[in-house]
C-alpha cells in the first residue's frame, strides 16, 4: 500500500532561526518582497546564500 502525505524532500527545511528586526529594516524587507513576489523567509534565504557565497 502507498504511504499518504507529502514526499520527503531532499533537504528538508526543519531549523528555525528567530531573528529581531527593527521597524526601518522590516519594512525595506516587505517593500522588497512585495516588489520581487517572494515571501520574507525566501528573501532571508536569499540574502543568507550572498553572504555565504564567499
Amino acid at each position: 500500500m502507498k504511504k499518504i502525505g507529502r514526499p520527503k524532500v531532499e533537504n528538508p527545511k526543519n531549523i528555525d532561526i528567530k531573528v529581531r528586526i527593527d521597524e526601518k529594516t522590516n519594512s525595506r524587507l516587505l517593500d522588497y518582497c512585495k516588489q520581487n513576489n517572494i515571501s520574507k523567509t525566501e528573501a532571508i534565504r536569499k540574502g543568507l546564500e550572498k553572504l555565504l557565497e564567499n
